[in-house]
């Protein structure tokens, strides 16, 4: 192989090796997928401390900056709980919600969950769209919350 075949080589698979790699300080791909179970995991115990009317438990899921988009913009724990409290203690959970799709950011410190808002009944009535944020000493906090009304 000549020089110039070697340099051509090299230039086109250099690219995908770059792209395949992540930048340094990032996590890897088996992180990645780690956390992406972390997430769904932590979405999935969120909806069954409201499930369980644990008012408790899920307010420790939410971070200290959350916003929650509702009819108008929720900020802070306090106004999601002031906002949801009866929703957190009628006897029976007025909806469920599941992650249907779990995104982790390559940097592994933001993620998206997504998925359907059932009604008592099984019916999908919404679909919701919350935010992540990886904790320094690990976990996962919700800092944007907003859900798509299938009505409109």
């Amino acid at each position: 192989m000549t020089t110039r075949r070697h340099a051509l080589l090299a230039a086109t698979t250099l690219p995908a090796v770059a792209a395949a790699s992540p930048p340094p300080g990032w996590p890897a791909a088996d992180e990645i997928a780690r956390r992406v179970e972390e997430v769904r995991r932590t979405e999935t115990a969120f909806a069954a401390a409201f499930a369980a009317r644990d008012v408790e438990a899920f307010r420790r899921h939410l971070a200290p900056d959350t916003v929650w988009m509702g009819q108008q913009p929720l900020h802070g724990p306090d106004a999601v709980m002031a906002a949801w409290h009866g929703l957190l203690t009628s006897p029976k959970p007025p909806f469920s919600w599941s992650p249907d799709l779990v995104l982790v950011l390559p940097s592994g410190d933001l993620a998206r969950t997504t998925g359907p808002v059932l009604d008592p009944d099984g019916k999908r009535v919404s679909r919701f769209q919350s935010t992540w944020r990886r904790k320094p000493a690990g976990g996962w906090e919700i800092v944007f919350d907003f859900g798509t009304d299938f009505s409109r």
